[in-house]
C-alpha cells in the first residue's frame, strides 16, 4: 500500500474523477444506452461528491472505512447486462475507482467485495 493520500491529496483526486464523469454525462447521448450511461455517470459523480463532502471533516483513513462500507452495501449487479442497474454499477465503479486512487490493498477491497449482498435477496453474500 502507498503512502496514505492527505486530505486535500484526497479531495484533488474525487475532483479530478468527478470531472471525468461530467465529461460522460455531456458525452452520454452518443452512447447506445444513453439513459443508462448517463445515470451511471451521474452516480459516479454523487459518490465523488459525498466523498469529498464526508473528507472535509475526516481523515483520510476514516474515509477510506466510510467507503468501504458503502460499498459492502451495494448489491451485486454482475453477470446482467450492460444497461441494467446503472445507479448501482455508478457507485461501485467510483468505489473502485476511488480504492485504486487511495492505493487501498487488493485484499481489504476483495474482502469488503465478500461482504456485498444478493440483488435478488438482498441477503448478505457468503464467501
Amino acid at each position: 500500500m502507498k503512502e496514505p493520500l492527505t486530505t486535500e491529496q484526497l479531495q484533488q483526486g474525487l475532483k479530478h474523477y468527478r470531472r471525468i464523469a461530467r465529461q460522460d454525462m455531456l458525452r452520454a447521448p452518443e452512447t447506445p444506452h444513453p439513459d443508462a450511461f448517463l445515470r451511471h455517470a451521474e452516480s459516479r459523480r454523487e459518490v465523488y461528491m459525498a466523498l469529498g463532502t464526508y473528507a472535509e471533516a475526516h481523515a483520510s483513513d476514516e474515509v477510506i472505512e466510510h467507503a468501504l462500507e458503502l460499498y459492502r452495501q451495494l448489491p451485486f449487479v454482475t453477470g446482467t447486462p450492460e444497461h441494467e442497474h446503472p445507479d448501482i454499477k455508478g457507485r461501485e465503479n467510483a468505489l473502485e475507482n476511488f480504492f485504486l486512487l487511495v492505493g487501498l490493498d487488493p485484499k481489504t477491497r476483495r474482502e469488503a467485495r465478500s461482504k456485498r449482498p444478493s440483488l435478488a435477496t438482498d441477503a448478505p453474500a457468503q464467501g
